[in-house]
C-alpha cells in the first residue's frame, strides 16, 4: 500500500458535456503575424500537466525563438470519445490520447497522414501503470488483483467505449491472469472468468478516468482501479486515499501525434510540430513527472525513480498481443470483456 506526497468546428454537433474547452478567443488559425492558435484534444488525466506546466513551458520557449505568441485551446475527454470527435470535424492540430489504438483510428480515417510511430519512443510521451486506488488505512485489505472478486465490493472503472484507461484496466486484469499473478489459472478461460467476476462488483462506470476518481474522491465505492498518476494528482491536491500495486500491471503507454489534415488546413504546422517535439524534451518530462506520469526519457526517469515505487511483474500490451488484436479479442464483438459486458446486460449498447 503506497501513499506518495469556441471548437473550430462546428460540425461535431453532440460532443459530450465533460469536454473542457480552454481558451476560447479569435480563430484557429494564424491571428496575426506574431500569434498562432494551435488545438490540443487529449484524454482527461493528463490535463494539469498540459495546462499548468507544458503549455505555459512551450509557450516562453517559442516566443523567446521566433517571437510568436502561442495560444492554446484544450479539450479533455475520455480517449476514445476525443478519437470519435477528431475524426467527427473537431478540428484538432494535436492529440494526446491514451493508447496508440485511438490514434491508429485517427490515422486510420485519413487525417493523420504521417508515420507517427517513426518519432522518439514511437510516439509515445508519458507512461503510467494501472493501480487500485483504496481509502485511507486500505480498511477492505486490498492486495490484488483476487481481492477485488470479493462479493459485495464496490469498485469503480471507467467504460471502455469512452475510455482509454478502462481498456488499460481490463487489459491489466486480463494480462495478470494470464501470466498467473491473479490468483486463477493461467488461461483464457480462467482469465475471462476473473473480469466476470470484478464486474460483478463494478457499480459506476464513467465517460474517463477523471471522472472516476473525481465519484471515488466524493465517497463512492470502495476501490477504483485507474491511473497511477490520477492518484499521485490527488493526492497533490489533498486527497487523503491511498493506492496499491497490484504483483502483476501494466505498463500504460500514452501516445502523441499532429493531425496532418487539420495544421495544413490552419497553416500551423510548424509551431504544431515544434509543440509534439517539445513533449519530449527535458523540461516536459519533468512536468509529467511532477504530475504523477512516469516520463519516457530515462535520464529524466533516474532523476524521479525514487517517486515510483517499482512493480513486481510489470509489462507491455505487446504480451497480449498488441492494440490490434486487443481490440478484436478483448474488445470485439466476440471478444472477452463484449461477453462479459452482454452477460451483465443483455447487451452489448
Amino acid at each position: 500500500m503506497l501513499k506518495i506526497g469556441c471548437f473550430r468546428n462546428l460540425a461535431v454537433l453532440a460532443l459530450p458535456l465533460l469536454v473542457t474547452f480552454v481558451g476560447c478567443g479569435g480563430g484557429s488559425t494564424e491571428n496575426a503575424e506574431n500569434k498562432i492558435t494551435l488545438v490540443l484534444a487529449a484524454y482527461t488525466t493528463p490535463r494539469e500537466a498540459y495546462g499548468k506546466a507544458i503549455i505555459p513551458g512551450f509557450q516562453k520557449y517559442w516566443k523567446e525563438k521566433t517571437g510568436q505568441e502561442v495560444e492554446f485551446r484544450q479539450s479533455y475527454q475520455g480517449s476514445g470519445a476525443q478519437a470519435r470527435a477528431v475524426i467527427g470535424g473537431f478540428e484538432a492540430d494535436i492529440v494526446a490520447l491514451s493508447l496508440a489504438a485511438d490514434v491508429d483510428k485517427i490515422a486510420h480515417a485519413g487525417l493523420i497522414k504521417h508515420a507517427w510511430t517513426e518519432k522518439p519512443n514511437h510516439g509515445m510521451v508519458s507512461t503510467s501503470i494501472v493501480v487500485l486506488a483504496v481509502r485511507p488505512g486500505n480498511p477492505k485489505n486490498i492486495r490484488d488483483w483476487s481481492d477485488l472478486t470479493r462479493p459485495g465490493l464496490n469498485i469503480l472503472t471507467p467504460d471502455p467505449r469512452t475510455s482509454g484507461g478502462a481498456m488499460w484496466n481490463i487489459c491489466a486484469m486480463y494480462g495478470a491472469a494470464l501470466r498467473g499473478f491473479a490468483g486463477v489459472d493461467k488461461s483464457p478461460e480462467a482469465a475471462g472468468q476473473l473480469l466476470s467476476s470484478v464486474f460483478k462488483n463494478v457499480s459506476i462506470m464513467d465517460k474517463g478516468a477523471r471522472e472516476s476518481i473525481t465519484n471515488f474522491e466524493k465517497g463512492i465505492g470502495d476501490v477504483a482501479i485507474t491511473y497511477e498518476n490520477e492518484v499521485l494528482v490527488g493526492q497533490q491536491a489533498g486527497q487523503e486515499y491511498e493506492y496499491v500495486i497490484p504483483r502483476s500491471t501494466i505498463l500504460i503507454e500514452n501516445p502523441a501525434a499532429i493531425v496532418d489534415v487539420y495544421v495544413d488546413k490552419h497553416g500551423v504546422r510548424e509551431a504544431a510540430e515544434a509543440f509534439l517535439e517539445y513533449l519530449w524534451s527535458a523540461d516536459a518530462q519533468r512536468a509529467f513527472a511532477q504530475y504523477g506520469l512516469r516520463p519516457v526519457d530515462p535520464e529524466i526517469g533516474k532523476e524521479v525513480e525514487t517517486t515510483y515505487p517499482p512493480v513486481q511483474d510489470l509489462w507491455r500490451i505487446d504480451y497480449l498481443g498488441g492494440w490490434p488484436k486487443v481490440t478484436e479479442e478483448i474488445f470485439g464483438p466476440e471478444g472477452v470483456y463484449t461477453r462479459v459486458y452482454q452477460k451483465r446486460h443483455g447487451s452489448s449498447s
